[in-house]
């Protein structure tokens, strides 16, 4: 015989099961992971129910970007302020809380480099937020089989071959730019740019160009929507996510929602155009785009077919981080070349030796040594990217910590960038001759070096972005002498990427 539960019965049931799961992730879970991590020496602040250690980053971050600092190279405290808080008051081994999730920081160059040569999948990229990822994380989010697909699938875009072909647009791009500079100088002979605003439209302008034969005026609107979905993007990381939040009509969410209805309405034109620019055998396709529509024909690609959302998705990750990553190199290289005015006269003699007044080429940016090094110089002190992190999904071993499944780990590639211990006393000061002997020799220790990341989930774009950002750099010393503006203020600031805060104000002067 079966009896039934009357209906309050079931009510407080289910009252009961929701309670439990809740105090299960809210509090027991934290706990735990909190007190595994503390008997291996890992210290932080205690758990804080739902928030976390969130409102205390907050506040640092407010603290920091409340005014800028002097011209140092002494920048980590203002980059990352909450994560310099806890590393001066746990030491290296140490944890924070986002949100309910624990997360160890990985200060070890040794460690950081196992975790990124993971190949045994005991770390995975974390789960983000549902909002955040609607600033279009692409193949950088996927894991196992579908990232190694995906990768497949793209890495022809950004082979050597392929980027030589690339120069011409590269080139052109930055003769756009230069001749823009030229008519704002006229015949007064120099002028202030904020150099900031320029070059993320050259860097928008080239990838556009390389990546989906357009040009940067049609891709305009969609950069202009991803920085502000970045902004929001980050709102929504600074606060715990409540499953279904995402549906709430609130002013935000209904504007992310905009942005992103935007975005895909935009690129779906492009994915059209380009699908019937290669039926008609307008082009033969070979561009990212290009490669990534023809994978979107299941019937052609099998098994490593992808569909047109995941296109659209690709597409999101390019358009910011081809833009990104060689707009802020490319603008602290000026920064600091105007800060250390020898090393500018220094690169510009190299490149007038090299290249004359012809316009840099692939062949001749190969010759470039000392631009090279300043380069990587640069992508020590001001890394575009300050940090990487990862998520166990088993308990991992690494060095002689044993993490369980669940935390999240940090590896803070800023805070090792200016370590005295692996790059000497004198770490936080601009010194590109550390790299004359390449990049394995520059530091103390090996693989220290991390601008890119690391192992199989190294940047797709890294060779991308050196060649254009030489390029680039190349023809403007060529045509340029630039300075720091009386207005410009230090003020190194993360959004996703290291940038300033209040712009780069530089004076060019024709030479």
């Amino acid at each position: 015989m079966v009896y039934l539960l009357p209906l309050s019965a079931w009510s407080l049931l289910l009252v009961l099961c929701c309670s439990a799961k809740a105090i299960y992730s809210l509090w027991w879970k934290p706990k735990s992971l909190e007190r595994q991590l503390r008997r291996q020496g890992i210290k932080g602040n205690p758990y804080r129910l739902i928030y976390g250690d969130l409102e205390d980053d907050k506040k640092a971050r407010a603290m920091a970007l409340s005014k800028p600092i002097d011209l140092t190279h002494r920048i980590v405290h203002r980059a990352d302020p909450f994560t310099h808080q806890l590393l001066q008051k746990y030491g290296k081994r140490s944890m924070f809380w986002s949100g309910t999730t624990p997360s160890v920081t990985i200060y070890d160059s040794e460690m950081m480099t196992e975790v990124l040569m993971d190949r045994t999948h005991q770390f995975q990229k974390p789960t983000l937020n549902p909002l955040v990822k609607l600033l279009g994380m692409g193949v950088s989010m996927l894991e196992g089989e579908e990232w190694a697909n995906r990768r497949k699938i793209i890495n022809p875009a950004f082979r050597m071959e392929k980027l030589k072909s690339m120069v011409p647009a590269f080139q052109k791009s930055c003769i756009d730019m230069v001749e823009r500079w030229q008519n704002m100088i006229g015949e007064q002979g120099s002028c202030e740019v904020d150099v900031w605003d320029e070059l993320q439209n050259l860097t928008g302008d080239v990838i556009s160009r390389t990546a989906f034969g357009s040009n940067y005026k049609e891709g305009k609107k969609i950069f202009e929507l991803q920085k502000e979905q970045t902004l929001l993007a980050l709102e929504a990381a600074g606060n715990p996510y409540i499953p279904g939040y995402r549906f709430v009509p609130t002013s935000s969410n209904k504007r992310r929602m905009l942005i992103d209805n935007e975005i895909r309405s935009l690129l779906k034109d492009m994915i059209n155009k380009k699908t019937e620019a290669i039926s008609k055998g307008e082009t033969t396709g070979d561009d990212l785009l290009g490669l990534l529509v023809q994978y979107s024909n299941d019937k052609v690609r099998g098994d490593r077919s992808i569909t047109i959302d995941d296109v659209i998705e690709e597409c999101k990750l390019f358009y910011f981080a081809g833009q990104e990553t060689t707009s802020v190199l490319l603008t602290w290289t000026l920064i600091l070349l105007s800060i250390h005015p020898e090393w500018q006269q220094r690169a510009r003699e190299e490149v007038l030796s090299v290249c004359g007044k012809e316009l840099p080429d692939f062949e001749s940016i190969s010759h470039l040594k000392l631009v090279t090094m300043i380069l990587y110089e640069v992508l020590r002190l001001y890394p575009p990217v300050t940090a990487l992190d990862r998520q166990t999904v088993k308990t991992a071993k690494i060095g002689d910590l044993s993490l369980p499944a669940g935390v999240e780990v940090l590896l803070p590639i800023i805070f090792i960038h200016h370590d005295r211990e692996i790059w000497g006393e004198d770490a936080e000061e601009f010194k590109p001759e550390r790299f004359s002997e390449g990049v394995a020799n520059a530091s103390k220790v090996s693989n220290a070096f991390f601008p890119f990341g690391w192992g199989p989930r190294i940047c797709l774009g890294q060779n991308f972005a050196m060649i254009e950002a030489k390029i680039a750099l190349a023809r403007i010393l060529q045509q340029f002498c630039v300075e720091l503006s009386p207005s410009y203020a230090h003020a190194p600031h993360t959004v996703i990427t290291l940038q300033p805060q209040f712009g780069a104000q530089l004076i060019l002067h024709q030479l």
